[in-house]
């Protein structure tokens, strides 16, 4: 056999071996990118956003309304905590919101899958920032304070005419947990 079948046969044999090494390569590159994204660990228990404080003062649901702008209908729990108190991500996920939210003063909201959680009221000095992958227990803020200046057109206001920190009379945290974008009783989701 000559020299140039030999060359030939292992030029092929060559670029058959590289294809099939980077193809895998590739592939399970690709796999451990997906898995990393999906956040599949909801199957654990959710972590308490303020570990320390744990009355309740709105539950989710129908309510009186506690102050103007605020809702009958309760999306989510209120956790009052003083300002400054650290808020935990309750799951792991993506953070898609980190900005004013109106009603919900400055809000942090972190999707995972189906799951969307928001927490408002936070402080506006943000520790993380939209596009931040969060981990569950990971400290995300800190309670906000009830009064906030530098928002144009704030119509959230206390009983002496301050603007407030969304529809709020005072420091906590609400949180809301959304399924298929459905609020649910967020304290289902807590082993208590």
């Amino acid at each position: 056999m000559s020299s140039s079948f030999f060359k030939t046969t292992f030029s092929y044999f060559l670029i058959i071996f590289i294809l099939i090494f980077f193809i895998t390569f590739i592939v399970l590159t690709d796999t451990s990118i997906s898995y990393s994204e999906s956040f599949s660990n909801l199957d654990g228990e959710f972590i308490w956003p303020l570990p320390g404080y744990s009355y309740i003062s709105s539950y989710f649901g129908r309510r009186v309304s506690p102050t103007s702008g605020a809702s009958t209908y309760h999306s989510g729990i209120d956790i009052p905590a003083p300002e400054g108190t650290k808020i935990l991500a309750v799951c792991d996920g993506l953070v898609t919101f980190a900005s004013w939210g109106a009603g919900g003063g400055y809000t942090i909201v972190v999707e995972n899958n189906d799951i969307k959680v928001s927490y408002c009221h936070v402080s506006p000095i943000y520790i993380v920032s939209r596009n931040d992958t969060v981990t569950a227990g990971k400290v995300i803020s800190t309670v906000g304070p009830k009064n906030v200046y530098g928002i144009n057109n704030n119509p959230y206001k206390d009983s002496n005419g301050n603007p407030t920190n969304g529809a709020t009379t005072g420091c906590h945290l609400h949180l809301t947990i959304k399924e298929n974008n459905i609020a649910i009783d967020p304290l289902q989701f807590f082993n208590f």
